[in-house]
């Protein structure tokens, strides 16, 4: 699907470089944990496998974003009742494809007889932020705000200086072992140039991954978050839509069904460089005064 047929003629609002800012809503309430986001964007992006180990720990085969997993689904496992959680609250019926059904386990479950346990799944993604600490802190200018505003690498202009590792607040970018340069999703620029979709959203059967015109996704993320809370679910929030947050808002934010911590996402990022300013301030300060010291303790030596 192109572009401005995946934005139903919205009118782009203006960014700074003449065309509008693009990102992710995930919402996390139908996300199913099928992983075809993965699986698109490794072979999309040519990114290599990631081990695929087993962590004893969850159904969860890739632990974590990194230099070789630009796409990650988290499995949460939760001893918490269902209660009113259902996926399809406020979305269009199923369509019938004709495959043959099945009965559902828990489906002739009362909701008294059922276990407390539920699944909480996301796909989480770099955040693209609006104040980006590691385009702040890339001394060869590899990474580089796009003009969709997205922050993209440049594998090619990479030295592997690893500076925008510790500064990045989501602990997003990762370094890849067998050559030393930093990898991240890039929001698939390739495929936004040519007016195409990033292929994780293009791949998500559920539609929990949605693309499009940031401000556009922000409304619609409102209105499903008003769903939820309507239909009982007011653990449900919205996460990095906040212009006016630690980064400034972020490119890809979530709707999620519980705390961020449960998601292994932090509760109120901060860009990493925001204190860069005053620490350069006060340095010179002290330089100054040391080297005031220094003068003033050799010339009066001299006299």
């Amino acid at each position: 699907m192109a572009l401005d047929e995946r934005l139903g003629g919205v009118p782009a609002a203006d960014t700074g470089d003449g065309g509008p800012r693009m990102g992710f809503f995930t919402d996390t309430s139908v996300c199913i944990g099928c992983k075809a986001c993965e699986v698109a964007c490794k072979e999309w992006n040519m990114v290599p496998e990631d081990g695929l180990d087993f962590t004893a720990m969850s159904f969860d085969n890739s632990g974590g974003l990194g230099a070789d997993t630009w796409r990650h689904v988290a499995f949460i496992e939760q001893r918490a009742p269902i209660g009113l959680q259902e996926s399809g609250v406020g979305r269009p019926d199923t369509v019938d494809l004709g495959i043959p059904s099945f009965e559902r386990p828990g489906d002739t479950t009362g909701a008294d007889e059922r276990g407390e346990f539920r699944w909480l799944m996301s796909s989480d993604v770099c955040k693209h932020c609006t104040h980006a600490a590691c385009l702040d802190v890339c001394p060869t200018g590899a990474l580089f705000r796009t003009e969709f505003d997205t922050v993209v690498v440049q594998e090619d202009i990479c030295n592997g200086c690893g500076y925008c590792v510790p500064a990045c607040p989501y602990g997003v970018i990762d370094k890849r072992k067998d050559d030393g340069r930093v990898w991240k999703c890039t929001l698939c620029y390739d495929r936004l140039g040519d007016g195409l979709e990033p292929a994780c959203s293009k791949a998500c059967p559920t539609d929990s991954i949605q693309f499009g015109e940031l401000d556009e996704l922000r409304q619609r993320a409102d209105k499903r978050l008003e769903q939820l809370h309507e239909a009982g679910i007011s653990s449900a929030r919205l996460y990095g839509e906040d212009p006016e947050d630690g980064v400034g808002g972020d490119g890809a934010f979530f709707l999620l069904l519980d705390e961020p911590e449960v998601y292994g996402l932090p509760p109120d990022p901060v860009v990493t460089t925001r204190d860069l300013p005053s620490m350069w301030k006060h340095a010179g300060v002290a330089a100054l005064t040391l080297f005031a010291g220094v003068a003033a303790t050799f010339f009066g030596r001299q006299r």
